[in-house]
């Protein structure tokens, strides 16, 4: 496993798509938190990282697909993917390297937003005058939003040895993931219905974390979406049709 995590990794650096994401996800950011007056932090007048957390997810929708359309669409496109079956790995390897891959390069692209945090942090009235505890909540349930979307996007990229294919299909299923689930709730009539239904979405866990209280059931939430996305890719790894 540790094989395929540092040769995916290496991939990644080693290719223009790393670079690509993290400076149009960076440059993003960075336009909607301090240049765009709608968003911009400098204008709002409150010393807080709301932007780069409820915009980030949606420009995570379209740059963690474009990470991962590769992972097993262009190794069975090229062939290369027979080669990899023969070593000695197991299926379980292969897929949580890749995915652990992905995931990484997500947590290297938020490191350098930290430098926001210390420039909302300063420009505090008085200094310091920022909400920490939901800062590292809001970090944290960014980067559990990025461990879902990399599942999302290998087991989309299993699919098919279409690159755009799996780009358009996890950009899809993110989305749904992400904010369907609450706008569903919107259509259902009982006060229990809607709860119920927002709780299957990941828009109301996200919400949850980014007020600074991280709850064990939220966590587990997470851990279990992406469990069962990376069982689901295991799944078609076993077939046989996937194999030949």
């Amino acid at each position: 496993m540790i094989w395929i995590f540092i040769k995916e990794f290496n991939t990644f650096l080693n290719s223009l798509i790393a670079y690509i994401v993290i400076g149009v996800f960076l440059t993003a950011m960075g336009l909607l938190m301090w240049v765009f007056p709608e968003t911009s932090v400098l204008d709002n007048g409150y010393a807080d990282l709301d932007t780069l957390f409820s915009t980030g997810p949606y420009v995570f929708v379209f740059l963690i697909p474009a990470i991962t359309m590769k992972s097993f669409a262009e190794e069975k496109k090229l062939g290369t993917l027979e080669l990899l079956l023969t070593k000695p790995l197991s299926d379980w390897q292969i897929l949580v390297g890749k995915f652990l891959a992905a995931f990484a390069l997500v947590l290297v692209a938020l490191i350098p937003t930290g430098i926001y945090y210390f420039s909302v942090y300063q420009l505090g009235n008085p200094i310091g005058n920022i909400d920490t505890p939901g800062v590292i909540g809001s970090y944290m349930g960014l980067a559990l939003l990025g461990g879902v979307f990399c599942s999302v996007g290998i087991l989309a990229s299993s699919l098919t040895t279409n690159q755009v294919v799996a780009f358009i299909l996890a950009a899809f299923l993110c989305f749904i993931l992400y904010s369907g689930f609450d706008s569903l709730s919107s259509v259902a009539s009982g006060s229990e219905e809607v709860l119920w239904i927002r709780q299957l979405g990941i828009l109301y866990h996200y919400d949850a974390m980014s007020k600074g209280l991280i709850d064990s059931r939220d966590l587990v939430y997470f851990g279990s979406v992406m469990g069962l996305l990376l069982i689901l890719t295991k799944t078609v790894m076993g077939s046989r049709q996937w194999q030949h």
